[in-house]
């Protein structure tokens, strides 16, 4: 059995690989640690796989190097292929963009062995930009994974009960894991260039938790996350922020229990709506140019809208499933 997986979910990740992959074959690994890399391409139309066979011949005898293909779009579908394949009892998330301290998987190993009832845990992310961010910008910096949040370790759950690292930089038990994520979330995640399906990795936490599992902060495992110009420009970050706010809904919803839901979806309703119209005239956003602002009010207006888009997904859903039924028993009447 190996010790730590480090697994590296990436589409198109040929121009990222190579420095990640050099970062993580330099760690400081004591003798005592078993470990192995693995890259998920998540159906990439670049070379990626070149590079990944490149670096498995030229480095094998550091450490062991395997690849993997998922052909289903979407970072739920990656995850769920690499930690099929993934041999270690413990497995480190990084996406092609992060870089991680040269002692990341030291730190997250020794961390597993501190708190032997941590079913995850995750890191401390510094942003690495490619040009200077917005003013303000720290406000909305958790919307692209870039988490600071002290030097000392805690658990989410006594914190705050809505918190959770994100899924760069994340280490989880492979037994939690399997034992609590069903085979397919909901919420399905990046797929290529689409920010549709986020929150897969709330939703993965939240059921590791359920399961009686501790979600931790590890302020020991640093990486950086490398923010390239399109990523601060208005397009993207409006995008995004959409994108996080109308998932809030399917990830809230999984904090209750079935007779909670009512009462707390009508709770959560009149809230984002205080919370809309109180940053709304807060910021005179019709003659702001303040795009953190803006950005903000994305968020909260998605948010929202997120129950309504949903109910309208699931309702959509009953009703093609209605149809195909009614569609297959004509076609066995008349046959």
């Amino acid at each position: 059995m190996i010790d730590f997986t480090v697994m590296i979910c990436t589409y198109n990740g040929m121009t990222r690989l190579p420095q990640l992959l050099d970062q993580l074959i330099s760690q400081s690994i004591p003798d005592y640690l078993s470990w192995e890399i693995l890259i998920v391409d998540n159906n990439s139309t670049d070379q990626t796989a070149s590079i990944v066979h490149q670096y498995r011949s030229q480095y094998h005898h550091i450490v062991p190097i395997h690849y993997a293909f998922e052909i289903q779009q979407g970072i739920a579908f990656a995850r769920k292929r690499g930690i099929q394949s993934a041999k270690g009892e413990l497995i480190g998330f990084l996406d092609d963009d992060n870089f991680p301290a040269q002692d990341w998987v030291m730190n997250a190993y020794h961390f597993a062995q501190s708190y032997p009832n941590a079913g995850a845990y995750g890191s401390q992310i510094e942003g690495k930009y490619e040009v200077s961010p917005p003013p303000n910008f720290e406000q909305i910096a958790c919307f692209l994974a870039i988490i600071n949040r002290g030097e000392k370790a805690f658990r989410y759950d006594i914190l705050e009960r809505w918190l959770m690292p994100p899924g760069a930089g994340l280490v989880a038990r492979k037994k939690a894991w399997l034992a609590a994520v069903p085979s397919r979330l909901s919420c399905t995640g990046v797929q290529a260039k689409s920010l549709a399906n986020k929150g897969e990795d709330i939703e993965a936490l939240s059921y590791i938790r359920q399961q009686g599992w501790e979600i931790w902060h590890n302020p020991m495992m640093k990486i950086h996350h490398q923010i390239p110009y399109e990523r601060l420009q208005k397009p993207y970050l409006i995008k995004l922020t959409r994108s996080v706010g109308l998932s809030r809904y399917p990830t809230r919803m999984l904090q209750y229990s079935v007779w909670q839901k009512p009462a707390f979806i009508l709770a959560h309703f009149c809230y984002d709506l205080y919370q809309l119209i109180a940053h709304y005239f807060q910021y005179n956003i019709l003659s702001s140019n303040d795009l953190v602002a803006q950005c903000k009010l994305e968020f909260l207006i998605y948010s929202f809208l997120s129950p309504f888009y949903h109910w309208k997904k699931q309702l959509s859903r009953v009703i093609e499933q209605k149809f195909n039924r009614a569609i297959k028993l004509f076609s066995a009447q008349n046959n």
